[in-house]
Parts: structure tokens; C-alpha cells; sequence
């Protein structure tokens, strides 16, 4: 039995969770713990989440920092979210409204040309052609072959790691286990083989090549091989040049928008939305949820449960939630040395105006192209995006930053006043700790603020005039504010090695602990990170599994 101690300043809600053991408490009330409580309550489970914020969401939540302006503050697009967890919790019903964007994609060049992607064949194949007719062609191959690996990927996302299991005693658990890993395997074998030779060796060329390798071998033009690798590396320390990274490239393009892969979207009242209309699954299912509930090793408020599950981090979990000396010295050797580096800040910035680009000299009254998709700044080239990165293996922030622009208020109305706009930063690359100064120094931040504002302005004069006010997370806010271990939005690295059977570390991949009764149910766990639900989702299913509760009806 789990006792967990928790602060609340909801005095009803604390005497709710009191007055009752629950079957399962989820600590956190991001996208992945809302999504496991659903679930959870659906199978029949009394459910009850602790989220430490004043509002539910994680990293996938809306706030008014500048009034009349809502800022999707970390997360700010939709494309993981699987389509299994849309369809069986009914979130259209719930609230959720997509909001699709073509073009996606915009690259503005300091020559004075552009780049302009999206969902449009016709459109790609024209704007790629102005660099090279080659890569116009071999572009439709190129995006085949992705779609060919996401189909191959898609159905282990969607259930847990065939994970040897520690706690069974019986031979005929022993022998279920087996058959249950036997069939996993035959299947994945089964999609090896209609894969093909040649596409598996490509597609394992794909997981093990730096990004740059793979795009050199399929395009010539700088401008396209950039735009597509921002792909590879983002909310990454990696470089283009990193091997693996190639994988997270394939992590960014294998969701998708209504049925339409590889599409991302905006959704209506920002990414918070979507952990509103989850919540609200839920509670209607019976789930119990609490904010301002931080989880303690304090004395306080004790609430009774059979199970936990945690939307934490793995670090978080286990080195700080977790009391001393519980654990195998090997595990928590492993969960303290696994990678929670991140490169990544995000600014939100209140504008009064859209940005004007130089070389798009397309004439809407309003909004245009260039405007609906993520446009890219600072990323002309490869090399540009690897000489970003090298700065902060030095120590300091990016000179030339990368910087992936988007303005969602282009397309859902209710983010801003009228004529004003809403717009995201997404910044790389920032060490947590730079050598060069302190990101607690108010001077040091609104130096690095004003440094991406200027290179806008390199694409975009009058950029920066147009700024009303910003908020900016870096590394450390990130880690403090929404409790991302490292400031790392994948709750740990996504690198080969830790993915899988190897994630959050070899040997625990399928959501079980080494503790009896915990469960990890975030993005540290498989299938990792980005607004998914896979975790949370696969998370419940092995629970209900666990104490033989009826699935009522949730396809698995």
C-alpha cells in the first residue's frame, strides 16, 4: 500500500481525497497523467490526480501572461496526440478543435528568396523547384519513404515494451510471458519482412545516421536540408551532425492531423485545449482531479491508495518523490545518470502587428502564406544550425540562434485582441548553466531576448518595435516552473539509447518500478515525449490488467 503525503490549499478537495482509499492516485496533471486517470476511470478504477500548479496541463497548457493574450506557454503544436486516444475518450466531444495550417512551413532566406512547405504537392514542388528541380523530384520519394517507417513504428506505440518481468513466480506466468513476447516479436518480424530488405536496411540507416547524413543522400539545396533537419534536432542538444538523431527526425513527422499524417496543427484556446478536453474525459468518468496539490516528502495531508502512477519525470520520481535508500543502487545509478540535458528556451511575445518578411512580397491584407505555418529563422543551412549548437557546447547561448516562429492567432481568433497577435519562440540552443553569465541575472535574459528579436529583424524589420511584452522559459525555468527535469521537454533524452526497451532505463520499460504498486505514466517513459497520450494511456491499460479490472469496452 502507497502513502503519499501532498500540501493542497483546496481545503474541500483535501477532505475528499482523505475520506477515501483510492484504487489509483495520479501525481501530476499533465497531458499523459490526465490521459492515464481517464482511462483509469473508465476501467472502473477510482482515480484521483495531485497536480502541483494552480492549472492543469504540464507542458501542454494555456496561460493569459499578458492580458488579453493567451500563450500556449510550452508546447504550442499538435501533431503526436494519437489517434487512438482522440477517438476512444472523445475529445472532439470534449472540446478539442484542430485547427490545420497550410502551408506548414515557411523559411525566409536573407538573399531574398523563400521557402514555402505544407500539405500541398503542387506547392512543394514549385517552391522547391526554385533551388533545385532535382529535390522537387525527389521529394514526394522522400516523404513516401518516412510515411512507409511511421506505418512500421506506429502499432509499438500503442502498447508497452515486451519487457522481461521481474516479479512473476509461477510457471504458468513464466510461460505466458514468454508466448506474449514470442507473439510481439513474430509480429514485428512480420513487418520487417513486408517492409522489405531494402527499406529496413534504409530504415535502420535512418535511426543510427546523423540527420545531415540522411538528407545530403536525398537533396543538394541548403535551404530545404535546413528547414527539414530542424526536425532532427529540436528540443534536442544534438546537432545535424549527431548520429541518431535521424530518429527524431522520425519522431516529429510520424503524427498527424485528422487522419492526415505528418500534419501539425494549431488547436483552438492553445495547447491547453487539449489538456482541458482530456481533463474533462476524466472527470466525466468519474476521475477525481486537484490542483495546487504538490506531492511531499513533508509531513501533511495523507491520502490512501493501492497504486500510484507518476507523470513525473524519472529523475523527479525516483531521486526526489521516492525516499532515500529504497531503491537497488544500480537503478537509481541509472535514473541519475540518464540525460535531462536541454538546449532549449521558449519566448512568448505579445506583438501588435504581424511581422513583415522582405522576401515575401505576397500581398494579403492580413495574414499570408508566410504567416498560417512554423516559419524558420536562422536556419539557411545545416551549417548554421551546427554552428548554433557548437556555441553551446561551449558554454554559451547561440550566437545566430534557431529559432521556429509560429503565430497560431493567424487562424484561431480566440488568443488575442483584435489586430493583435500572439507569437511562439522556439529558441536553441541555451545551456542551463551558461559560462558567460546567469540566466537568474535579469540582464543576461533580456539580453538574449533582444538578441533573437534582432535576428528577426534580419528577416523581418520592425520586429522587434512591434514586441508588446514576453515571457521567457529557459533550461532552468522550465525545470522550476513546470518541472521538467534539465529543462528537457522530452522528460530525458531521446536518443537511441534510451528508447524502447532501454527507456527510462534497461530493464523497466514497460511502466512497471522497481517499487511494488508505482507506475511511471509520463513522457519519460515509452513511447517518450511530445503531447501523445501514449504513455499515460498504455500506463492505465497495464494496470487495469494488474488488478483485473474489466477494460469496458477501451480497445487496446
Amino acid at each position: 500500500m502507497w502513502r503519499r503525503s501532498f500540501n493542497s490549499t483546496a481545503g474541500s478537495a483535501t477532505s475528499t481525497l482523505k475520506d477515501k482509499k483510492w484504487d489509483a492516485l495520479v501525481i501530476g496533471g499533465g497531458h499523459n497523467g490526465l490521459t492515464a486517470a481517464a482511462y483509469l476511470a473508465r476501467g472502473g478504477l477510482s482515480a484521483a490526480v495531485l497536480e502541483r500548479r494552480h492549472v492543469i496541463g504540464g507542458a501542454a497548457v494555456t496561460e493569459e501572461l499578458i492580458p488579453g493574450f493567451k500563450f500556449s506557454r510550452c508546447s504550442y503544436l499538435q501533431s503526436l496526440l494519437r489517434p487512438s486516444v482522440i477517438r476512444e475518450l472523445q475529445l472532439g466531444k470534449h472540446g478539442l478543435k484542430l485547427l490545420k495550417r497550410n502551408p506548414s512551413s515557411f523559411t525566409p532566406c536573407l538573399d531574398g528568396r523563400y521557402l514555402l512547405l505544407g500539405p500541398d504537392k503542387d506547392l512543394n514542388y514549385s517552391e522547391i523547384s526554385k533551388f533545385s528541380k532535382r529535390d522537387a523530384d525527389a521529394y514526394p520519394r522522400y516523404e513516401h519513404q518516412l510515411e512507409n517507417f511511421c506505418k512500421f513504428v506506429d502499432p509499438l506505440l500503442d502498447s508497452p515494451p515486451p519487457e522481461s518481468l521481474h516479479d512473476i513466480s509461477s510457471l504458468s506466468d513464466r510461460v505466458k510471458n514468454k508466448i506474449q513476447k514470442s507473439v510481439f516479436w513474430a509480429r514485428c518480424l512480420r513487418q520487417a519482412i513486408s517492409l522489405g530488405q531494402k527499406d529496413m536496411v534504409d530504415f535502420m540507416d535512418l535511426l543510427l545516421s546523423p540527420a545531415s547524413k540522411v538528407l545530403n543522400n536525398w537533396f543538394e539545396a541548403d535551404v530545404l536540408k535546413a528547414t527539414l533537419a530542424t526536425d532532427a534536432v529540436i528540443g534536442t542538444t544534438a546537432s545535424v551532425h549527431t548520429p541518431g538523431s535521424g530518429y527524431v527526425l522520425l519522431h516529429h513527422v510520424m503524427g498527424e492531423t485528422d487522419g492526415e499524417r505528418g500534419i501539425w496543427s494549431y488547436v483552438e484556446g492553445g495547447m491547453g485545449s487539449v489538456s482541458t478536453a482530456i481533463g474533462n474525459a476524466a472527470s466525466e468518468a468519474g476521475a477525481h482531479i486537484v490542483t495546487n496539490a504538490e506531492v511531499m516528502l513533508a509531513d501533511g495531508t495523507r491520502v490512501y491508495a493501492s497504486v500510484v502512477l507518476s507523470n513525473a519525470t524519472p529523475y523527479k520520481t525516483f531521486m526526489e518523490l521516492v525516499p532515500n535508500n529504497v531503491l537497488a543502487d544500480d537503478f537509481t545509478r541509472a535514473i541519475k545518470f540518464s540525460d535531462y540535458s536541454s538546449g532549449t528556451t521558449k519566448i512568448n511575445v505579445a506583438v501588435d502587428k504581424l511581422p513583415e518578411f522582405q522576401c515575401c512580397k505576397l500581398s494579403h491584407p492580413n495574414s499570408g502564406p508566410q504567416h498560417v505555418g512554423t516559419i524558420h529563422i536562422g536556419s539557411e543551412s545545416m551549417e548554421e544550425i551546427d554552428s548554433a549548437c557548437q556555441d553551446a557546447v561551449n558554454g554559451i547561448p547561440s550566437r545566430r540562434p534557431v529559432i521556429e516562429m509560429t503565430i497560431p492567432s493567424v487562424l484561431d481568433k480566440t488568443i488575442s485582441p483584435p489586430g493583435k497577435h500572439v507569437i511562439n519562440l522556439f529558441v536553441q540552443y541555451t545551456p542551463y548553466k551558461p559560462l558567460n553569465g546567469g540566466w537568474e541575472d535579469p540582464a543576461y535574459r533580456e539580453s538574449f531576448a533582444k538578441k533573437c528579436f534582432s535576428l528577426i529583424d534580419e528577416y523581418a524589420s520592425g520586429f522587434s518595435t512591434s514586441v508588446i511584452g514576453y515571457d521567457m522559459l529557459t533550461p532552468p525555468d522550465l525545470e522550476r516552473e513546470i518541472g521538467l527535469t534539465g529543462g528537457n521537454i522530452f522528460h530525458g533524452a531521446m536518443g537511441l539509447d534510451s528508447l524502447f526497451l532501454m527507456r527510462p532505463v534497461k530493464g523497466w520499460s514497460n511502466y512497471k518500478t522497481p517499487l511494488k504498486g508505482l507506475y511511471l505514466c509520463g513522457s519519460g517513459a515509452h513511447p517518450g515525449g511530445g503531447v501523445m497520450g501514449a504513455p499515460g494511456r498504455n500506463a492505465a491499460h497495464l494496470v487495469l490488467k494488474n488488478v483485473n479490472k474489466p477494460l469496458n469496452d477501451i480497445s487496446i
